[in-house]
């Protein structure tokens, strides 16, 4: 019941040219294609702005300095004792 049958696909033809008109599917179909090839452009460049950010982000890391800083790092204990 769930499956379409040929007989099912041409109703559904004879049905949509009495609906618009044979003059008016074609212009249907590529505008439709347009916007298919639109969108499929528009999901591309969002995917590769996607990989692009995220190679962005991790190369502006900046690596740990293996030396140690120059001046010395306080210890909260050291300076209570101070005190």
């Amino acid at each position: 019941m769930g499956a379409l049958r040929p007989w099912h696909i041409a109703i559904l033809v004879v049905v949509l040219v009495l609906l618009f008109g044979a003059k008016r599917l074609p212009d249907a179909a590529r505008s439709l294609g347009r916007s298919m090839r639109i969108l499929k452009a528009e999901t591309k460049g969002l995917a590769e702005d996607d990989v692009n950010g995220k190679a962005e982000a991790q190369s502006g890391r900046q690596p740990l300095d293996s030396q140690p800083s120059e001046r010395p790092v306080a210890d909260p204990v050291e300076r209570v004792r101070e005190k």
